[in-house]
């Protein structure tokens, strides 16, 4: 095997790349209340959504250890690559680099980097089919780090959410400004900063124009549409996300567009009914 890609369970791998060797997801962990769970193949976004709903609380989320990191990254290969959520939101990307630098202290011969996604979901999903495109191509390590880096530099992330019950309950929205929101079915429009920061872009009152509004804001923003992948993320709620991956088709042309359903710690941040799209 001469490269490896590890993506911490924020990022949605699809079918194919689970069953693909070269790709291994190192798990978070999530809680509600006394409700524990494991975001790998054992999680069940159901009984994890209702956890959410009946809790005054907010879910929590525990990123994997630096030995979980270094295990994944003692596989044998000539260059291992690890994409985390957005250094900005978790202490995955950390964790990660702490792996990568006792990793390289015993194993000196070996080429590791880690990626700070600058994102989440389907934003790491991308960055990581990007590594295996320029290691398919016959890109050099140094050259497969550059070019995913200007990558990443380059993606936007936007998403849309049904409720805002988990910002509330984590205290990123005031529960004025959530009950206003609530009664007036005001739905905001998010984004990433560069620095993979939650920032809003815009708003709309109702879903459905949240989401026209948020297709308007990647038709906007999105450069080089032809040449890239556009991944949708939604959180059990697949029609919705095809409805919007047609609105996109009709007003955009890219390279692929895909569909996945969230996992664990995406759900997490999406809730019942959140699209997250990454470009």
């Amino acid at each position: 095997m001469d490269y490896k890609i590890i993506v911490d369970s924020c990022g949605e791998l699809p079918e194919e790349l689970k069953q693909n060797d070269r790709f291994e997801s190192v798990p978070l962990e999530l809680d509600v209340d006394d409700y524990h769970v494991v975001d790998d193949e054992s999680f069940c976004q159901a009984e994890f959504l209702k956890k959410v709903k009946e809790s005054p609380n907010s879910p929590k989320s525990a990123c994997p250890s630096p030995q979980r990191y270094y295990d994944a990254f003692d596989c044998g290969a000539a260059h291992v690559y690890a994409v985390t959520l957005s250094a900005q939101l978790s202490g995955s990307y950390n964790s990660a680099h702490m792996a990568r630098q006792m990793f390289l202290s015993d194993h000196p011969d070996k080429k590791v980097h880690v990626f700070n996604s600058c994102s989440a979901s389907v934003g790491e999903t991308l960055i990581a089919l990007k590594v295996q495109e320029l290691e398919e191509a016959g890109r050099s390590f140094e050259e497969t780090v550059e070019e995913t880096e200007a990558y990443i530099k380059s993606q936007q992330t936007f998403f849309v959410l049904e409720t805002l019950e988990t910002l509330r309950k984590n205290g990123r929205l005031s529960n004025l400004k959530a009950f206003v929101a609530n009664v007036l079915n005001i739905k905001p429009v998010m984004g990433s900063t560069p620095e993979g920061q939650i920032c809003q872009l815009a708003q709309a009152q109702g879903i459905n124009k949240a989401l026209e509004r948020m297709v308007q804001e990647i038709l906007t923003r999105t450069i080089n549409r032809e040449g890239r992948i556009l991944a949708i993320a939604h959180c059990n709620c697949p029609k919705r996300a095809q409805r919007v991956k047609e609105k996109i088709e009709k007003l955009m042309k890219f390279k692929k567009i895909m569909i996945l359903d969230t996992a664990g710690v995406s759900s997490m941040y999406a809730n019942d009914g959140g699209i997250i799209i990454a470009v």
